[in-house]
């Protein structure tokens, strides 16, 4: 059973949501500030959106620092902000690709590493080992690649 609390607008877990934030400073390097907002944004899961002010009242950070962290979450495309017809102020919300942004970001990565690793094994040609060593890696990295690939384009169907 996994205990509930409201922090703001939304009911999380906080013992998932610290795990989160830990995970996504160390992972993608985000700042511990974006790295809560952006694991509170997950949280939002009828896609209500949460304003700038109650974000600077939820974290009791100053507007400048808010302001840095949304930037960066948007530069990222982790999250995305929309102005209700009704209102003058910006809701952000989670990037409903971030599922797709992330494998996009994930496949790059590989495809990068498998480059140098052709470089590499082209080098370094006449060592038996290595080559065999070198052949199974670049095959992993291929065959991760792929299959990324293919979840990709089940996500955009």
């Amino acid at each position: 059973m996994h205990s509930r609390t409201l922090l703001g607008p939304f009911e999380i877990n906080e013992s998932i949501y610290l795990e989160m934030v830990k995970y996504y400073i160390e992972v993608y390097h985000l700042p511990p500030l974006a790295a809560k907002i952006y694991s509170f944004l997950i949280f939002d899961f009828e896609r209500k959106g949460i304003t700038f002010d109650e974000l600077v009242d939820i974290f009791k950070s100053s507007k400048s620092s808010v302001s840095g962290s949304l930037q960066l979450l948007l530069s990222q495309r982790l999250i995305v902000d929309i102005t209700l017809a009704d209102e003058r102020k910006r809701h952000f919300f989670l990037n409903e690709d971030y599922i797709k942004i992330r494998f996009e970001q994930v496949v790059q990565r590989l495809e990068k590493e498998l480059s140098i690793v052709k470089q590499l094994q082209e080098f370094n040609q006449d060592r038996e080992q290595h080559h065999a060593n070198f052949n199974l890696y670049k095959d992993l990295l291929e065959n991760n690649i792929s299959n990324l690939r293919e979840t990709l384009k089940e996500i955009s169907n």
